[in-house]
């Protein structure tokens, strides 16, 4: 897979950050049972990674895990999984439905999962800014919601959390 390609999965990583909300410095949102916060998540390469693979086709699958962090290049904070599979290919344009799971150090306990159907164009250098939906979690994060806002920011991605857990 191309770096462009492998690099979208990091919108799993967009969730995990609500596992551990008081190691994050959560601010709670108006109106709500949840909290907004930001993280920025950057690729840990697995053994072998390609980045100059061929274009994506469909059923290409690929994994992607990332560290967190609360500022850009400070401390670990967590880490996630995501699992991208291609899905559609028309041009340049292509559709990828990923899943991730997010553990995160300290705070409340549980982990969080994340979804989202993504269209990236293969011939830039870096994804446009994209949503995740959370879809759910466990322990603390039960009844979690929400959304993650990701946007590539250099060699990390912000992920801009809006979390509700009713």
């Amino acid at each position: 897979m191309n770096r462009t390609l492998r690099r979208i999965g990091v919108l799993g990583a967009c969730s995990v950050a609500a596992v551990a909300f008081g190691a994050v410095a959560p601010v709670h949102a108006d109106e709500a049972d949840g909290f907004e916060f930001t993280l920025y998540a950057k690729e840990v390469p697995g053994e072998g990674a390609d980045e100059s693979a061929a274009a994506p086709k469909v059923g290409d699958v690929f994994t992607v895990a990332d560290d967190l962090y609360r500022t850009k290049g400070g401390s670990t904070v967590g880490r996630d999984g995501v699992t991208c599979a291609v899905v559609r290919v028309s041009g340049t344009q292509a559709d990828v439905n990923c899943v991730g799971t997010f553990v995160l150090n300290g705070g409340p306990g549980g982990q969080l999962t994340a979804q989202a159907l993504v269209t990236f164009d293969t011939s830039a250098e870096s994804p446009a800014a994209y949503d995740v939906a959370i879809t759910g979690g466990t322990g603390d994060f039960t009844q979690a919601r929400g959304y993650v806002r990701t946007t590539p920011d250099g060699d990390y991605e912000r992920m801009d959390f809006h979390v509700t857990v009713r």
